[in-house]
């Protein structure tokens, strides 16, 4: 294959940034905008030796499980991947992901598979699931500021306010944020030259309380003329907290390190299920609510709590499992690096009430392993245990020492949440090689017309 080469391929699978995927001859093409069941034409952009990227140019024949897409700009907008295949085929390709990957990476059986496996829970309305949107501002070529989403693997703005997967509100929001800029000639920040002072908005809205944030990340230290912006946006229903960070860095980290309360609260207060949660601008808060409920309830049964267990919760973010874990067990202990964070978690304790979690600040990788070195120090001739410990990791999953001072503390269950199929596979198989085994296991898809989902599994402890 060469470049310029114009090929019809058939798309067989959807690659990790939604690219469709499909072999001619057995070299494999990159297209985006194909999805599978598609037959096109396209031309190679790019070829190396066993592989290359291609542009679609003509389809031949539609997938039967192409639909049109809700938002009319989805194409071009680096949001969604996904949003001109059917829902229920991307719920299919999801589970297959997750299996593959178990397969490939985990070196687990298809036939064991079957027998865990449970299938991966969808939502009934799988549009305006977005608790939280942070919308790039940048300008258009007559100068004019403009807001919306990057375009796939560029910084590129596609100007939009009206997100299919975000909530109706944040278009009300931008508008407002968009002619107060305009009126009052505030620049928007130029990633080439580092001028500039509005880069982005930050907007989080409370699904049961309706109570909305506003955050504006800025080039500076104070928004010229706020106190009319102020004004414009408290009568947005629901406004509750209106605040600035500032970031003056030349980076693509959006939020600064702090924050100034401008109105109102530093904060919107939320429930999953019926547990209180107090959220910042800087607090780590799962996206999609509905989705969430579901799966930290899967991480509730799967931990199987009587009420007299000790629990590790790692990585553990404001708190949002350790407090669900807590209302069922003896005691629990998160940990989680962001010193912020762990402020929010104790802080949401207090809120509902809860006296039987604990939360230490520091890397998993060296609390947990101190801890277990510490104990034995202290009590001589003992060991650290745990009943129950459930981790929650960042895409790249868990570091080995981690995962070894889990199998070191002997708990009867591991509940592992992910977010990344291909490091969830290769933890599990360290996990089974120190003598545990998966009894159950399900994907919950907290983000529909994306590639990703969420995974919970239940590992139990071989006798």
């Amino acid at each position: 294959m060469q470049k310029n080469d114009v090929v019809t391929v058939t798309i067989e699978d959807i690659g990790v940034n939604g690219e469709g995927i499909g072999k001619v001859d057995g070299y494999t093409l990159f297209i985006k905008d194909g999805i599978i069941g598609d037959t096109v034409e396209a031309k190679i952009m790019k070829a190396k030796k066993n592989y290359g990227y291609a542009r679609l140019m003509n389809i031949i024949e539609p997938s039967s499980y192409r639909v049109e897409p809700r938002c009319p700009i989805a194409r071009r907008c680096g949001g969604c991947q996904l949003q001109e295949m059917s829902y229920e085929k991307q719920l299919e390709f999801k589970n297959n992901k997750v299996r593959g990957n178990l397969e490939r990476i985990g070196s687990f059986a298809p036939k064991f598979l079957e027998q865990v496996m449970e299938p991966i829970v969808g939502m009934d309305e799988p549009f305006y699931y977005r608790n939280k949107a942070q919308f790039p501002f940048g300008a258009d070529k007559e100068g004019n500021p403009i807001t919306g989403f990057y375009a796939g693997r560029t910084h590129n703005i596609i100007a939009n306010t009206d997100c299919a997967i975000g909530v109706p509100v944040n278009k009300e929001i931008l508008g407002l944020i968009l002619a107060f800029m305009k009126k009052y000639k505030v620049s928007a920040y130029d990633e080439k030259t580092g001028k500039g002072l509005i880069r982005h908005a930050l907007i989080r809205y409370g699904f049961t309380t309706k109570e909305i944030m506003v955050c504006l990340v800025i080039n500076g230290t104070l928004i010229p003329h706020s106190e009319e912006l102020i004004e414009e946006l408290r009568q947005v229903e629901g406004m509750t907290s209106i605040s600035i960070s500032r970031n003056i860095k030349r980076t693509n980290v959006i939020m600064g390190d702090s924050y100034k309360v401008l109105w109102g609260q530093g904060f919107i207060t939320d429930y999953i299920g019926k547990t209180k949660y107090q959220i910042s601008p800087l607090s780590f808060y799962q996206v999609n609510p509905v989705q969430t409920e579901k799966l930290y309830g899967l991480a509730l049964e799967y931990a199987g709590l009587q009420g007299d267990e000790t629990v590790w919760d790692l990585y553990c973010g404001i708190g949002t499992i350790s407090l669900f874990l807590a209302q069922k067990a003896k005691k629990v202990y998160g940990v989680e690096i962001v010193p912020q964070a762990i402020e929010d978690a104790r802080n949401n304790a207090k809120i509902n009430r809860i006296t039987n979690a604990e939360f230490y600040v520091g890397k998993a990788e060296e609390v947990l392993p101190e801890y277990y070195r510490k104990y034995g120090e202290e009590h001589p001739g003992e060991e650290a245990h745990a009943d129950v410990i459930v981790v929650d990791p960042p895409r790249k999953g868990c570091e080995e020492s981690v995962l070894k001072t889990m199998a070191e503390m002997k708990p009867e269950k591991i509940v592992y949440v992910s977010c990344d199929s291909a490091t969830l596979a290769r933890d599990l198989k360290y996990l089974r090689g120190k003598g545990y085994e998966v009894e159950k296991g399900r994907a919950v898809d907290l983000f529909p017309m994306t590639v990703h989902c969420e995974i919970c599994v239940e590992m139990c402890r071989k006798k």
